[in-house]
Protein backbone atom coordinates (compact mmCIF):
# COMPACT_ATOMS: atom_id res chain seq x y z
CA UNK A 1 0.00 0.00 0.00
CA UNK A 2 1.33 3.82 -0.46
CA UNK A 3 2.30 5.33 2.10
CA UNK A 4 -0.01 8.66 1.93
CA UNK A 5 -2.94 6.36 1.79
CA UNK A 6 -2.11 4.88 5.26
CA UNK A 7 -4.22 7.67 7.18
CA UNK A 8 -7.27 8.08 5.41
CA UNK A 9 -7.38 4.28 5.31
CA UNK A 10 -7.02 3.87 8.48
CA UNK A 11 -9.62 6.66 9.81
CA UNK A 12 -12.18 4.92 7.95
CA UNK A 13 -11.35 1.55 9.34
CA UNK A 14 -11.22 2.84 13.05
CA UNK A 15 -14.53 4.92 11.97
CA UNK A 16 -16.01 1.64 10.46
CA UNK A 17 -15.40 0.11 13.90
CA UNK A 18 -16.84 2.36 16.44
CA UNK A 19 -19.92 2.75 14.30
CA UNK A 20 -20.02 -1.31 14.61
CA UNK A 21 -19.12 -1.48 17.60
CA UNK A 22 -21.60 1.06 18.91
CA UNK A 23 -24.47 -0.52 16.85
CA UNK A 24 -24.27 -3.53 18.35
CA UNK A 25 -23.59 -2.02 22.03
CA UNK A 26 -19.89 -3.60 22.61
CA UNK A 27 -19.10 -0.03 23.38
CA UNK A 28 -20.52 3.22 24.75
CA UNK A 29 -19.08 5.60 22.46
CA UNK A 30 -20.16 9.52 23.43
CA UNK A 31 -21.33 11.41 20.20
CA UNK A 32 -20.57 14.45 21.85
CA UNK A 33 -17.04 13.85 21.63
CA UNK A 34 -16.92 14.26 17.96
CA UNK A 35 -18.21 17.63 18.02
CA UNK A 36 -15.76 18.65 20.81
CA UNK A 37 -12.72 17.10 19.53
CA UNK A 38 -12.98 17.85 15.48
CA UNK A 39 -10.16 19.36 14.98
CA UNK A 40 -8.17 16.22 15.60
CA UNK A 41 -9.55 15.04 11.83
CA UNK A 42 -7.31 18.42 10.69
CA UNK A 43 -4.38 17.46 12.46
CA UNK A 44 -4.69 14.23 11.18
CA UNK A 45 -4.83 15.26 7.33
CA UNK A 46 -2.50 18.03 7.86
CA UNK A 47 0.10 15.45 9.17
CA UNK A 48 -0.35 13.34 6.04
CA UNK A 49 0.05 16.32 4.28
CA UNK A 50 3.22 17.31 5.37
CA UNK A 51 5.01 14.14 5.40
CA UNK A 52 3.47 12.92 2.40
CA UNK A 53 6.78 12.86 0.33
CA UNK A 54 8.34 11.28 3.00
CA UNK A 55 8.90 7.37 2.95
CA UNK A 56 10.46 6.14 5.70
CA UNK A 57 9.23 3.66 8.36
CA UNK A 58 9.60 6.09 11.08
CA UNK A 59 6.87 8.90 9.60
CA UNK A 60 4.42 5.95 8.66
CA UNK A 61 4.81 4.71 12.04
CA UNK A 62 4.26 8.58 12.93
CA UNK A 63 1.11 8.77 10.73
CA UNK A 64 -0.69 5.59 12.36
CA UNK A 65 0.59 6.72 16.20
CA UNK A 66 -1.26 10.52 15.57
CA UNK A 67 -4.49 8.27 14.12
CA UNK A 68 -4.69 6.41 17.19
CA UNK A 69 -3.85 8.68 19.38
CA UNK A 70 -6.55 10.87 18.13
CA UNK A 71 -9.29 7.72 18.25
CA UNK A 72 -8.38 7.15 21.73
CA UNK A 73 -9.16 10.55 22.91
CA UNK A 74 -12.75 10.14 20.85
CA UNK A 75 -13.32 7.04 22.36
CA UNK A 76 -12.34 7.48 26.24
CA UNK A 77 -12.34 11.18 26.36
CA UNK A 78 -15.19 13.00 28.58
CA UNK A 79 -16.21 16.26 27.40
CA UNK A 80 -19.59 16.41 27.29
CA UNK A 81 -19.34 19.51 29.84
CA UNK A 82 -17.03 21.26 28.20
CA UNK A 83 -17.95 24.01 25.25
CA UNK A 84 -16.20 25.49 22.52
CA UNK A 85 -16.47 27.78 20.11
CA UNK A 86 -13.82 29.90 18.22
CA UNK A 87 -16.25 32.99 17.03
CA UNK A 88 -17.81 33.79 20.97
CA UNK A 89 -15.63 34.69 23.54
CA UNK A 90 -17.97 34.27 26.40
CA UNK A 91 -17.44 31.96 29.38
CA UNK A 92 -19.64 31.03 32.05
CA UNK A 93 -19.12 28.19 35.30
CA UNK A 94 -21.94 26.04 36.45
CA UNK A 95 -22.14 22.84 38.04
CA UNK A 96 -22.05 21.41 34.84
CA UNK A 97 -19.11 22.67 33.98
CA UNK A 98 -17.57 25.62 31.51
CA UNK A 99 -20.08 26.92 29.28
CA UNK A 100 -20.17 29.60 26.59
CA UNK A 101 -23.33 32.27 26.88
CA UNK A 102 -24.21 34.45 23.41
CA UNK A 103 -26.80 35.97 25.09
CA UNK A 104 -26.54 39.92 26.09
CA UNK A 105 -27.96 40.98 29.16
CA UNK A 106 -30.55 42.84 27.52
CA UNK A 107 -31.28 40.71 24.37
CA UNK A 108 -34.83 40.73 22.79
CA UNK A 109 -35.83 37.48 21.19
CA UNK A 110 -39.35 38.81 20.58
CA UNK A 111 -40.40 35.91 22.75
CA UNK A 112 -43.95 35.75 25.01
CA UNK A 113 -44.19 32.77 26.74
CA UNK A 114 -48.40 33.55 26.54
CA UNK A 115 -49.57 33.71 23.73
CA UNK A 116 -48.84 35.77 20.10
CA UNK A 117 -45.53 37.40 19.52
CA UNK A 118 -44.26 40.33 17.57
CA UNK A 119 -44.00 38.53 14.51
CA UNK A 120 -47.56 37.13 14.79
CA UNK A 121 -46.77 33.80 15.65
CA UNK A 122 -49.17 31.10 17.75
CA UNK A 123 -47.43 29.65 20.58
CA UNK A 124 -49.21 26.85 22.00
CA UNK A 125 -48.47 24.71 25.39
CA UNK A 126 -45.90 27.54 26.88
CA UNK A 127 -42.86 27.59 24.58
CA UNK A 128 -43.23 23.48 23.43
CA UNK A 129 -45.41 24.19 20.65
CA UNK A 130 -45.37 26.75 17.73
CA UNK A 131 -48.02 26.42 14.78
CA UNK A 132 -48.52 29.34 12.00
CA UNK A 133 -51.25 29.35 9.50
CA UNK A 134 -51.69 28.26 6.31
CA UNK A 135 -52.59 30.88 3.51
CA UNK A 136 -54.16 30.02 0.19
CA UNK A 137 -51.65 32.39 -1.43
CA UNK A 138 -48.64 31.00 -0.13
CA UNK A 139 -47.39 28.80 -2.93
CA UNK A 140 -44.03 28.64 -2.36
CA UNK A 141 -42.03 28.74 1.48
CA UNK A 142 -38.97 28.93 3.11
CA UNK A 143 -37.98 26.96 6.38
CA UNK A 144 -34.78 28.16 8.13
CA UNK A 145 -33.50 25.45 10.86
CA UNK A 146 -30.22 26.28 12.52
CA UNK A 147 -28.10 25.07 15.65
CA UNK A 148 -27.14 21.66 16.51
CA UNK A 149 -26.92 19.77 19.57
CA UNK A 150 -30.73 18.58 18.87
CA UNK A 151 -32.62 15.74 16.93
CA UNK A 152 -35.06 17.24 14.28
CA UNK A 153 -37.92 14.56 12.40
CA UNK A 154 -40.07 15.76 10.19
CA UNK A 155 -42.34 12.91 8.49
CA UNK A 156 -46.22 14.16 9.06
CA UNK A 157 -48.44 16.37 7.27
CA UNK A 158 -50.34 19.55 8.37
CA UNK A 159 -53.35 21.70 7.71
CA UNK A 160 -51.04 24.20 8.82
CA UNK A 161 -48.66 25.78 7.03
CA UNK A 162 -46.09 24.53 9.86
CA UNK A 163 -45.68 23.21 12.74
CA UNK A 164 -43.44 22.08 15.38
CA UNK A 165 -43.27 20.48 18.98
CA UNK A 166 -40.21 20.87 20.83
CA UNK A 167 -38.51 18.90 23.67
CA UNK A 168 -36.12 21.31 25.34
CA UNK A 169 -33.40 20.59 27.86
CA UNK A 170 -30.56 22.12 28.22
CA UNK A 171 -30.95 24.48 25.37
CA UNK A 172 -34.46 26.25 23.89
CA UNK A 173 -36.08 26.67 20.30
CA UNK A 174 -36.52 30.36 19.19
CA UNK A 175 -39.05 30.34 16.18
CA UNK A 176 -40.05 33.53 14.00
CA UNK A 177 -41.48 33.98 10.76
CA UNK A 178 -41.45 36.92 8.06
CA UNK A 179 -42.68 37.48 5.08
CA UNK A 180 -40.20 37.75 1.69
CA UNK A 181 -43.05 39.25 -0.74
CA UNK A 182 -45.59 36.80 -1.37
CA UNK A 183 -43.56 33.40 0.23
CA UNK A 184 -43.36 33.03 4.07
CA UNK A 185 -40.36 32.77 5.77
CA UNK A 186 -40.00 30.24 8.45
CA UNK A 187 -36.87 30.32 11.31
CA UNK A 188 -36.58 27.86 13.80
CA UNK A 189 -33.40 27.99 15.55
CA UNK A 190 -31.89 26.58 19.01
CA UNK A 191 -30.74 29.38 21.51
CA UNK A 192 -27.74 28.35 23.13
CA UNK A 193 -28.57 28.96 27.13
CA UNK A 194 -25.94 26.49 28.84
CA UNK A 195 -24.13 24.89 26.16
CA UNK A 196 -24.18 21.28 27.63
CA UNK A 197 -26.04 18.84 25.69
CA UNK A 198 -26.38 15.20 27.03
CA UNK A 199 -25.99 12.79 23.71
CA UNK A 200 -26.06 9.82 25.88
CA UNK A 201 -29.59 10.52 27.20
CA UNK A 202 -33.16 10.47 26.37
CA UNK A 203 -33.44 14.04 27.69
CA UNK A 204 -32.24 15.83 24.64
CA UNK A 205 -33.34 18.30 22.86
CA UNK A 206 -35.74 16.93 19.71
CA UNK A 207 -38.44 18.67 17.36
CA UNK A 208 -40.82 17.33 15.52
CA UNK A 209 -41.94 19.33 12.36
CA UNK A 210 -45.30 18.81 10.41
CA UNK A 211 -45.39 20.90 7.28
CA UNK A 212 -48.20 21.70 4.67
CA UNK A 213 -48.14 19.78 1.44
CA UNK A 214 -49.48 22.34 -1.00
CA UNK A 215 -46.27 25.23 -1.46
CA UNK A 216 -43.05 24.46 -2.80
CA UNK A 217 -40.47 24.50 -0.31
CA UNK A 218 -37.47 25.26 0.24
CA UNK A 219 -35.46 24.09 3.15
CA UNK A 220 -31.99 25.54 4.59
CA UNK A 221 -30.50 23.76 7.93
CA UNK A 222 -27.26 25.18 8.97
CA UNK A 223 -26.55 22.71 12.02
CA UNK A 224 -23.71 21.36 13.62
CA UNK A 225 -23.94 18.11 15.82
CA UNK A 226 -27.25 16.89 14.66
CA UNK A 227 -29.36 14.23 14.07
CA UNK A 228 -31.90 14.99 11.14
CA UNK A 229 -34.98 12.60 9.94
CA UNK A 230 -36.88 14.20 6.98
CA UNK A 231 -39.40 11.88 5.16
CA UNK A 232 -40.18 14.27 2.64
CA UNK A 233 -41.67 12.00 0.69
CA UNK A 234 -45.25 13.93 0.63
CA UNK A 235 -43.93 17.44 -0.16
CA UNK A 236 -42.92 19.12 -3.13
CA UNK A 237 -39.34 20.02 -2.56
CA UNK A 238 -37.57 22.96 -4.54
CA UNK A 239 -34.30 22.64 -2.66
CA UNK A 240 -32.70 21.34 0.39
CA UNK A 241 -29.35 22.59 1.67
CA UNK A 242 -27.44 21.32 4.53
CA UNK A 243 -24.36 22.69 5.82
CA UNK A 244 -23.51 20.32 9.03
CA UNK A 245 -20.64 19.25 11.69
CA UNK A 246 -20.68 16.26 13.12
CA UNK A 247 -23.89 14.24 12.90
CA UNK A 248 -26.21 11.82 10.66
CA UNK A 249 -28.69 13.12 8.19
CA UNK A 250 -31.52 10.84 6.31
CA UNK A 251 -33.91 11.93 3.84
CA UNK A 252 -36.14 10.81 1.80
CA UNK A 253 -37.50 12.87 -1.16
CA UNK A 254 -40.59 12.43 -3.20
CA UNK A 255 -41.03 13.06 -6.67
CA UNK A 256 -38.92 15.61 -8.11
CA UNK A 257 -40.41 19.13 -9.50
CA UNK A 258 -38.90 20.35 -13.19
CA UNK A 259 -35.18 20.14 -10.49
CA UNK A 260 -35.46 19.19 -7.22
CA UNK A 261 -31.77 20.51 -5.66
CA UNK A 262 -30.24 18.86 -2.79
CA UNK A 263 -26.82 20.55 -1.71
CA UNK A 264 -25.00 19.19 1.49
CA UNK A 265 -21.82 20.14 3.09
CA UNK A 266 -20.95 18.46 6.19
CA UNK A 267 -17.78 17.59 8.40
CA UNK A 268 -17.76 14.13 10.28
CA UNK A 269 -21.31 12.59 9.30
CA UNK A 270 -23.27 9.92 7.96
CA UNK A 271 -25.63 11.34 5.07
CA UNK A 272 -27.98 8.92 3.92
CA UNK A 273 -30.74 10.09 0.63
CA UNK A 274 -33.31 8.29 -0.92
CA UNK A 275 -34.92 8.89 -3.98
CA UNK A 276 -37.84 7.05 -5.45
CA UNK A 277 -36.87 4.46 -7.92
CA UNK A 278 -38.01 5.88 -11.23
CA UNK A 279 -36.61 9.03 -10.46
CA UNK A 280 -33.93 10.77 -12.62
CA UNK A 281 -31.19 11.78 -10.96
CA UNK A 282 -27.25 13.42 -11.02
CA UNK A 283 -25.42 13.33 -8.46
CA UNK A 284 -21.90 15.57 -8.25
CA UNK A 285 -19.48 14.54 -5.34
CA UNK A 286 -16.58 16.45 -3.65
CA UNK A 287 -15.88 13.65 -0.94
CA UNK A 288 -12.22 14.68 0.24
CA UNK A 289 -11.71 11.32 2.52
CA UNK A 290 -15.00 10.27 3.14
CA UNK A 291 -17.19 7.09 1.94
CA UNK A 292 -19.49 7.13 -1.14
CA UNK A 293 -22.25 4.83 -1.52
CA UNK A 294 -24.40 5.68 -5.12
CA UNK A 295 -26.70 2.41 -5.86
CA UNK A 296 -27.75 1.97 -9.06
CA UNK A 297 -25.83 5.23 -10.36
CA UNK A 298 -23.55 4.85 -13.29
CA UNK A 299 -20.21 6.61 -13.03
CA UNK A 300 -19.75 9.45 -15.85
CA UNK A 301 -16.45 11.00 -14.40
CA UNK A 302 -14.67 13.66 -12.56
CA UNK A 303 -17.12 12.55 -9.54
CA UNK A 304 -20.05 12.67 -11.48
CA UNK A 305 -22.67 9.68 -11.20
CA UNK A 306 -26.44 9.46 -13.05
CA UNK A 307 -29.15 7.59 -13.32
CA UNK A 308 -29.97 5.94 -16.78
CA UNK A 309 -32.21 8.19 -18.85
CA UNK A 310 -30.96 11.05 -17.08
CA UNK A 311 -30.69 13.50 -19.83
CA UNK A 312 -34.08 13.16 -21.53
CA UNK A 313 -35.77 12.82 -18.33
CA UNK A 314 -38.19 15.88 -17.98
CA UNK A 315 -37.83 16.38 -13.95
CA UNK A 316 -34.31 15.51 -12.44
CA UNK A 317 -32.99 15.46 -8.62
CA UNK A 318 -29.55 17.04 -8.80
CA UNK A 319 -26.96 16.42 -5.70
CA UNK A 320 -24.11 17.82 -4.61
CA UNK A 321 -22.32 16.47 -1.76
CA UNK A 322 -19.43 17.48 0.03
CA UNK A 323 -17.13 16.59 2.83
CA UNK A 324 -14.36 16.24 4.58
CA UNK A 325 -14.68 13.02 6.62
CA UNK A 326 -18.35 12.23 5.86
CA UNK A 327 -20.32 8.27 4.65
CA UNK A 328 -22.40 9.38 1.83
CA UNK A 329 -24.82 7.04 0.49
CA UNK A 330 -27.68 7.44 -2.35
CA UNK A 331 -30.29 4.80 -2.97
CA UNK A 332 -33.08 3.97 -4.61
CA UNK A 333 -36.98 2.76 -2.74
Amino acid sequence: MKSEKIVPGLILVLLGTVFLLNNYNVINFHWGNIWHLWPIFLIMGGVNLVLANNKTVWVAALKIGVVILGFALLLFGRFENRWFSPFNSRWNFNDKGWYKDNDDDNDNDNDNDNGSDSTGIVKVEGSSTYTEPYVATATVAKLNITGGGTAYKLKDTTDQLFYVKTKEHFNRYIYTHTMDGATPVINLRMKDKKGHIDWDSDNGNSAEIKLNTKPEWDINIDAGATALEFDLSKFKIQRVNINGGAGSFEIKLGQPLATTNIDVETGVSKVAIQIPQNAACRITSNSGLSSTDFIDFVSKGDNVYETQGFEAAKTKIIINMKGGLSKFKVSKY
